[in-house]
């Protein structure tokens, strides 16, 4: 079975990447840990755990991301016991996700750091 390390990320779906990081800067108060062409990881002051704006194209409505050891491990794992996975593993920069279906219809969206952190 997966088990959950920790929120990894907050995900947030937007349209200008720079628009959205000054408004989360500015008024939130988090700052731009990390940039690429389609997202930025913002920092929240007492936590590791990151928003991420994004323009990518992802299941709608994951917005919380769990970290584990191994997704490809935990999504057998998971249908071993006769659970739902809702998206099977797709690679991304850091590594690899999945999104998962609980016993009450809920999605548990994880993640890995396999290829390492950004």
């Amino acid at each position: 079975m997966p088990e959950l390390r920790k929120i990894d990320c907050v995900m947030v779906r937007v349209d200008d990447l720079d628009a959205a990081s000054r408004f989360y800067g500015r008024m939130l108060g988090l700052r731009e840990l990390w940039r690429d062409e389609a997202s930025v990881g913002m920092g929240l002051p007492e936590t590791d755990a990151e928003v991420v704006l994004h323009t990518m194209d992802l299941p709608a409505g994951q917005s919380v991301h769990y970290l584990v050891d191994d997704v490809r491990a935990s999504v057998a794992s998971w249908r071993e016991d006769g659970l739902d996975v809702r998206v099977e593993p797709f690679e991304i920069v850091v590594g690899w996700c999945a999104v998962l279906a609980d016993p009450f219809g809920n999605a548990v969206c994880i993640l890995d750091l396999t290829k390492g952190t950004r």
